[in-house]
Order: structure tokens, then C-alpha cells, then sequence
């Protein structure tokens, strides 16, 4: 296959990279904090912690991981954290203890925390205490023995951390009651680790980093197996793709995005291999707190997705903000409209670059290139060390300007899904090739574009929601005879889920039916429009929904 996006390719950026340049994330970590030690490396709510700090810290929780708790190579470990500076702590001191790190998303119901801790065999996990209650009532039917607890300003001074923390527990009342036997605080996990010595963990490119989960066609979530040497290779591979435009050491990045999500915490990496300080966004639907903090932050980098984009231009304040060492805007999870993509160019002067990948990719295999100056209306071009083709579905690569599916390969795919093996066969065709699910063209010039996805997968505000697992929990109540859930366009989000009903009980009401949602599902994967039917919804032969003759009609109403 000829790669033709080459000729595309700005000055200086490699068709191939050292994907072996380190041996593991342990090691990028450990040469940042030597090599930048006295810089900031994380900043939070006002609060900073120094490389030095970080090695430190995470060298305690590694430490403490390993001798108290008795985890060792492989174990897995989840962390159910906002971004907080505890997040890169824990993060770090478990992948240098040679743990496998089960990112878990802190607003999951009851439900969907059990099957991850269940799938991924996780024996121990770190909480932030306003979601304490979730764990409880599920812990005793998952395999975690430790459990970790933190509060919002355990890394703050002592005068802000009693502030903070009293006025989260006793005043915002955003602590609801839970009991746990035998938690820990995550401060004194850090005080007995630091006592002890972190054992030094010879971790290897094929040692496994993260169980990612994503969502499935079976409806039920899967960990997709990241080993360390997936996520190095993305680390270099976005790291060559940025390296002209930021300077080691110089730079102050923005993540308002939860590091649970992968798109934040492969950038966070790469920001960590070149010294840049993280500012990280603990609520960023708090625009105007956002907007403070970015008034009081000279950025050089922010990423985020077209909705977070969106909502920063229509807040109060933003166009005021200093965008003079403004240099790259990344976006991904979703499409970035032009309107707001112009617009952003209009206030910020920089352009927003739009990239694509999949948890499955670690995630980035395509982007455009830093050098443009506008809205290009593609995904842009394979990233060093990437290959991407359009096969049709006998697995036939086709030629520029043809729709087929969008296909991927190279040393940042998965290994597969965890314990699932039916599941990764499917999603890899003849060749090595990855199926991302999404149709799309390369153009004569070697630019993918998106035109649809071949799955039914959801995309609300660059979160996947899986219609199965929406279908299964709306089955769940009584009252329902069948259910169908689809995507229909949405303004703030992209998408937003609708849900298609036959009643069995015909008292059922909409309201009814959403609380009992809420109650089972994360509130992004909420339905937000119902639809109630009399007729059978429409099905194959086999009794398969067909959810597209449902969105048909929808995407016109």
C-alpha cells in the first residue's frame, strides 16, 4: 500500500519513529522527573506538586502498593478519580510497581462499576469519597480486598485541605454517608509508603499498562488490553507529530478532560515526557470557574472535544482571556463543526486540530497536521508509524474516493479484548488490520474522512454509548414490552440518545421510564428523548431490531 499522506507531511515530522525509544511508561516517567525535577508538573485548584514532588509521591504509593498491600507485576488496581492531583500520584505509583492500572469512571452507576471490577479482576482500588457510596454496594460481589480513599483536597496544604474538605463534606454536602470496613486514606497509604522502598520492576513493552473498557456490540463493556508498549508507541508517535511547536520543559497544559478517558491520559503522558506543566480541570462543566483558571494560567496547549469548545466561546470572560503563548488546540471523541472551529480561530487565533482514534489505538492514528491553518473538514492523516487503508466488508482495500469501512494498523493497536477472544476476533480483519467501525475515504492525497459508523454506536460529547447496554437496562423495568435505542443529532452534544418503547404496561411514563435510567446508567448514556410506540418495533427475520429504519424517520423530525 502506498502511502501517499507522506507527501503531506510538514517539514520535519518522521515517517517512522523509535517506537523502542523506552522500554516502558515506568521509564518516561522516571527520566521526566530526573530530568525536570524542580519544575511544575501538575497544578490543581491552585495547588502545585514539582517533578521532584511527583517522583517522590508516586515512589511512596508504589511502595505502599507493594509492601502493605501486597500487589505485585500484573495485579490490577482501579482508579475512580476526577482530575485530581491524587489521579497522576496513583497513576504513576502503580505503574512503577508494575501494576496494571483499570481507569474507572467516578460517575458510574452501581451496575456498570461492578462488571468492570468483575471483568478486570481488580483486588484494589483508589476512590474519591464522594462516590464511596457506589462501592459499597457492590464491593462484596467484586474481588476488591483494598480499598483507597481520598477527599478533594488531600494534596493541598494543611489550612486548604481542611477548608476544602469541610466544606465539601459538611457544606456543599457533597460527601454522601458510606461505610467501607477497613479503607485507607490515601495520606497515610503515602506516610507508611514512604518508609518503605519501592522495589525496582523490570517492566517490559508486552507487560499490560491499562485495561482501557469501552463499550460493545454485546452490549456489555470490555477492557481493551494496552500493554506498555501500545502506549509508549502513541507517547513518541504524538510526541513527533507536536515536537516543532512545543519546548521541553516550557510549556503549561490544560486537561479538562477526565483522565479516565483515553484521549486524556495519552496526552497527559506525552506531556509528561516533555516536562510540561498539567493544569488539570476537576469540574470543567464549571465554565466560568474554567475560564477563571484560565485567565490565571498562561496556557500553551489545551485539548478537548467540539461541545467543551463550543461552551468555553459562549461563556463570559473567554474572549477576554491572554492567548498570546497560545500554540496547539487539540480535539477529539467527536467531529469539530466548522462554526465553531472558525469562530475559535476568530477569538483565540489559533486553529483548532482535529485528530482520531479509538480506545482500542491508545487512541491516536490520525490527525491533522499542526502546520493548517483553518478547518480542513477531515480527521486528517496517519500519524509516524501508522497505517490506514478503507476495506470493504469482503476485506478488500479500496481506492481513494471510495466509502468503506476505516481501517488501522500499528504498534499503538491493542493487543485484544480482555478474556474475550470471540470479541477480538471480530474487530480484526486479514492483514492485521484493525476495524474502527466507522466509514469513511482517503482522498487523492492521503486525508481520511468520516462520512458514517458502520456500528450503532452513540457518540454524546465524545463519550461512546453502546445502544445495547442502553437497551438492556430499559429492558429491565416491567413495564416495557421491547426497546430500541438510537442516536439522533444534537446541538450541545453531537448526539444524543433517544429511546424507541412499546409499553407492556400501559401506565408506564416517560418520567418513570428516565428515573429508572438514571438509577442503572451514567448520566451521558441517559436517554434523552422516549419515544413511545404502539406497533412492534421493525426487525430482520431473525427478530434482530433494526435500529436504522428507527433513526430514518428521527433524523428528520
Amino acid at each position: 500500500m502506498e502511502k501517499v499522506w507522506l507527501k503531506e507531511y510538514p517539514e520535519g515530522i518522521p515517517a517512522e519513529v523509535n517506537v523502542h525509544e523506552f522500554d516502558s511508561l515506568k521509564e518516561i516517567l522516571e527520566k521526566s522527573c530526573a530530568r525536570f525535577s524542580a519544575l511544575p508538573a501538575y497544578g490543581n485548584m491552585g495547588v502545585s506538586i514539582t517533578y521532584r514532588e511527583l517522583d517522590e509521591l508516586s515512589r511512596a504509593f508504589g511502595a505502599y502498593l507493594q509492601k502493605t498491600v501486597g500487589l505485585g507485576r500484573g495485579d490490577r488496581i482501579a482508579i475512580m478519580l476526577p482530575n485530581l492531583l491524587q489521579y497522576p500520584v496513583a497513576l504513576f505509583g502503580a505503574l512503577r510497581a508494575g501494576l496494571t492500572v483499570v481507569n474507572t469512571n467516578p460517575l458510574y452507576t452501581a451496575r456498570e462499576l461492578e462488571h468492570q471490577l468483575k471483568d478486570s479482576g481488580a483486588t484494589a482500588i483508589v476512590v474519591l469519597e464522594n462516590f464511596a457510596r457506589t462501592l459499597q454496594e457492590v464491593i462484596a460481589r467484586t474481588p476488591v480486598k483494598t480499598v483507597i480513599t481520598t477527599e478533594i483536597g488531600d494534596m493541598f496544604p494543611a489550612a486548604k485541605r481542611f477548608v476544602t474538605n469541610l466544606v465539601v463534606r459538611h457544606v456543599k454536602k457533597m460527601v454522601p454517608p458510606w461505610q467501607i470496613p477497613g479503607t485507607v486514606g490515601f495520606r497515610s497509604a503515602l506516610a507508611a509508603g514512604r518508609g518503605q522502598k519501592l522495589d525496582d520492576v523490570p517492566v517490559t513493552h508486552d507487560d499490560i499498562a491499562f485495561l482501557q473498557y469501552t463499550g460493545g456490540t454485546t452490549g456489555v463493556a470490555k477492557g481493551a488490553v494496552l500493554t506498555h508498549g501500545n502506549m509508549v508507541a502513541n507517547v513518541v508517535q504524538v510526541g513527533a507529530w507536536i515536537a516543532r511547536d512545543l519546548e521541553d520543559g516550557k510549556e503549561i497544559a490544560v486537561i479538562p478532560l477526565p483522565l479516565y478517558h483515553v484521549f486524556a491520559l495519552t496526552t497527559n503522558l506525552v506531556y509528561t515526557k516533555i516536562g510540561a506543566k498539567v493544569l488539570l480541570i476537576t469540574n470543567p462543566r464549571d465554565f466560568p470557574g474554567f475560564v477563571a483558571e484560565l485567565k490565571k494560567n498562561p496556557f500553551t496547549t489545551i485539548i478537548g472535544v467540539n461541545t467543551l469548545y463550543n461552551a468555553l466561546l459562549n461563556t463570559p470572560g473567554f474572549a477576554e482571556i491572554d492567548f498570546s503563548r497560545l500554540k496547539v488546540v487539540s480535539a477529539g471523541g467527536m467531529a469539530v463543526q466548522r462554526a465553531v472551529a472558525e469562530r475559535w480561530k476568530q477569538v483565540t487565533g489559533v486553529p483548532i486540530i482535529e485528530g482520531y482514534g479509538l480506545t482500542e489505538t491508545a487512541p491516536v492514528v490520525i490527525s491533522n497536521a499542526l502546520n493548517i491553518k483553518d478547518w480542513t473538514g477531515t480527521i486528517g492523516l496517519p500519524i509516524p508509524s501508522t497505517e490506514a487503508t478503507i476495506l470493504d466488508d469482503a476485506g478488500n482495500e479500496l481506492p481513494p474516493g471510495e466509502v468503506g469501512e476505516i481501517c488501522v494498523r500499528g504498534p499503538q493497536v491493542m493487543q485484544g479484548y480482555w478474556n474475550r477472544p470471540d470479541e477480538t476476533a471480530k474487530v480484526f480483519a486479514p492483514g492485521g488490520w484493525f476495524r474502527t467501525g466507522d466509514m469513511g475515504f482517503m482522498d487523492e492525497k492521503g486525508y481520511f474522512k468520516i462520512t458514517d459508523r458502520k456500528k450503532d454506536m452513540i457518540l454524546v460529547s465524545g463519550f461512546n454509548v453502546y445502544p445495547n447496554e442502553v437497551e438492556d437496562v430499559v429492558a429491565m423495568h416491567p413495564g416495557v414490552l421491547e426497546a430500541a435505542a438510537i442516536g439522533v443529532p444534537d446541538e450541545r452534544s453531537g448526539e444524543a440518545v433517544k429511546i424507541v418503547v412499546v409499553k407492556k404496561d400501559p401506565a408506564l411514563t416517560e418520567e418513570a421510564l428516565l428515573a429508572h435510567c438514571r438509577k442503572h446508567l451514567t448520566g451521558y448514556k441517559v436517554p434523552k428523548l422516549v419515544e413511545f410506540r404502539t406497533e412492534p418495533l421493525p426487525k430482520t427475520n431473525v427478530g434482530k431490531i433494526l435500529r436504522r429504519l428507527l433513526r430514518e424517520p428521527a433524523a428528520t423530525a
